[in-house]
């Protein structure tokens, strides 16, 4: 190939083939991290100190000094505060099964005591916990995360610890203990009210005699539901307020700290009792 001169320079350069211009090698770049490795250590980690909290409070069981006097106080607030709003719940969610449960059976071949038996099954085995696990946790649950969040934001939980007194069992241990206490007993008022509700409703409505209605509820009783129904109300009320304490003993970032440590407590706890009723329904019955 001809080489051509301008002046001092060469521009043979120019006249090169497309092959004979060096290419630069490629980078060799590491495989992106997964998006939802992040999300994973995450939530690793909330499990990990919640472990560690739940196991702290169980220590202190046997310092009985430490929250025998706050103990009546949050069965008060849990139980007894909670009653109105839990009874008015189940009652209207007794009296419209009542009433779905009689249109949907229309057939002459079916008696109308099969109404009081649905109701009285859906009360006792499903609303009757469901419920009143839902009004807990976004009245109890919102509640406790607001308290320990508003006390862990303004130092009062450090200044409890500087004083020598153990925070978990002063805040937390009450209040677990309250709601596994007082929510059975809101299960079995709850329960009791909606199979009322549902029985007054179709009495007065037309839809299944009285008579008829307890009749179908005594033929297919079970005698295994309301200890189901029970061991769902210990389990929902120990889910309910461990989660709401545990967003609260960390909320971090002032009020705005203290509002969503409240939504997520309130959220959480509605998830996580879903979640407990499917698996203690395919476990034990």
């Amino acid at each position: 190939m001809a080489r051509h001169q301008f002046g001092d320079k060469d521009v043979s350069a120019s006249c090169r083939a497309p092959n004979d211009i060096p290419r630069a090698r490629p980078e060799i770049r590491s495989p992106p991290m997964p998006s939802s490795v992040p999300l994973i250590t995450r939530q690793f980690s909330a499990l990990g100190r919640y472990s560690v909290l739940m196991l702290g409070a169980v220590s202190t069981l046997t310092e009985w000094g430490t929250y025998r006097r706050n103990i009546g106080t949050q069965m008060m607030r849990v139980g007894v505060d909670s009653l109105p709003i839990v009874c008015m719940a189940t009652a209207f969610s007794g009296a419209v099964t009542t009433v779905q449960t009689a249109y949907q059976l229309v057939s002459p071949f079916i008696p109308d005591s099969i109404i009081g038996a649905i109701v009285t099954s859906s009360m006792v085995l499903e609303l009757g916990a469901v419920v009143t696990g839902f009004i807990l946790a976004g009245r109890v649950g919102a509640r406790i995360a607001a308290e320990i969040g508003t006390m862990r934001v303004t130092e009062q939980i450090d200044a409890l610890e500087s004083m020598g007194l153990n925070s978990v069992g002063y805040l937390i241990v009450p209040r677990v203990l309250a709601g596994i206490v007082m929510f059975p007993v809101l299960y079995v008022i709850g329960t009791f009210v909606g199979i009322s509700g549902g029985l007054l409703v179709g009495s007065l409505g037309g839809f299944v005699p009285a008579g008829d209605f307890l009749d179908g509820a005594r033929e297919y009783f079970q005698p295994f539901d309301p200890v189901f129904g029970v061991i769902k109300a210990f389990v929902f009320g120990f889910a309910i307020t461990s989660v709401s304490c545990y967003m609260g003993y960390y909320a971090d970032g002032g009020a705005e700290g203290v509002g969503r440590a409240t939504t997520q407590a309130a959220v959480l706890s509605c998830v996580y009792l879903l979640l407990a009723d499917l698996v203690l329904a395919a476990t034990l019955l």
